[in-house]
Order: C-alpha cells, then structure tokens, then sequence
C-alpha cells in the first residue's frame, strides 16, 4: 500500500532577498511572532525570531557581520545559523530558528 507523504511545513512568501539590504535585515510579523530576516555579505538568507535570548533586545536592529548579528541593546552576538549566543555569552541562551528556504529569489518562512 502506497502512501502518499505531504510535507507538513507551510510555507509563506514573505518577499524577494532583494528586500532584505544586504548585512542588513527586515522584520516579519507572523502568527508566531516577529521574525528577523537576515542577509549577510555574501548573500545568505538566515531568519531567526526578532528577540535576542539575554533581554529580548530586537536583534533586526543589531549589525551583521559574517554570519552573526550583535544584538544592539548589550552586544551579545549571535550566530545567525544556530540562534546561538557566541564568545564569551556561548552557552547562555539562544534564539529560535525560524525555518527558511530561497526559491527563486523569493523569501519563504515555514512552520509546522
């Protein structure tokens, strides 16, 4: 018996990567909250939910640099893949990730 397998993640098109300036980012509302999209120099698309795991400080404002993003309220820095606190705030908290994929130059946010 074949049975069919849907994917369970919905997918909505939040905008083209071209939106999102590059080492830059762009808040999202969703039904789950703001997310923070994030462009890096060389182009990655990274989304992380919009409150940095010490204070909740609004990580779209904070600067990107590599792959990370500095949260503006108290400088911890936070790996744009994982959500991670990095350097010396390792370990103390993290940001969820919020699932991405770039199809043809457009931004898609998932959730289950």
């Amino acid at each position: 018996m074949n049975a069919l397998v849907k994917d369970p993640m919905v997918w909505t098109d939040v905008g083209a990567v071209t939106d999102v300036p590059l080492r830059g980012a762009r808040r999202v509302p969703t039904p789950a909250g703001v997310v923070a999209i994030f462009r890096t120099g060389d182009g990655r698309v990274f989304a992380l939910k919009d409150a940095c795991p010490h204070k909740g400080g609004p990580l779209s404002q904070g600067i990107v640099h590599g792959h990370a993003v500095t949260c503006p309220l108290h400088a911890w820095n936070i790996d744009l893949a994982s959500g991670q606190a990095m350097g010396a705030d390792r370990g103390k908290g993290c940001t969820p990730v919020v699932p991405l994929e770039v199809r043809e130059g457009r931004i898609l946010l998932g959730r289950t």
